[in-house]
């Protein structure tokens, strides 16, 4: 599974932390980046995240 965010359509309201901070957070630009990768555990969440975004920055493949 692989998580990636658009960064630069991303408008930083921190949905997608909020929803899977265990792959999301904020960097210091204050736009969403992927810091770890979805894991079976939190796959779920990620796809919150994604289907959340928004502006539909987010996309999980698998």
């Amino acid at each position: 599974m692989k998580a990636t965010v658009d960064r630069s359509g991303c408008i930083g309201c921190g949905l997608c932390e909020v929803t899977c901070p265990e792959v999301f957070r904020m960097a210091e630009d204050d736009k969403s980046e992927v810091y770890a990768q979805p894991t079976p555990e939190n796959l779920a969440a990620a796809r919150e995240a994604e289907e959340n975004c928004p502006v539909s920055v987010i996309r999980i493949e698998e």
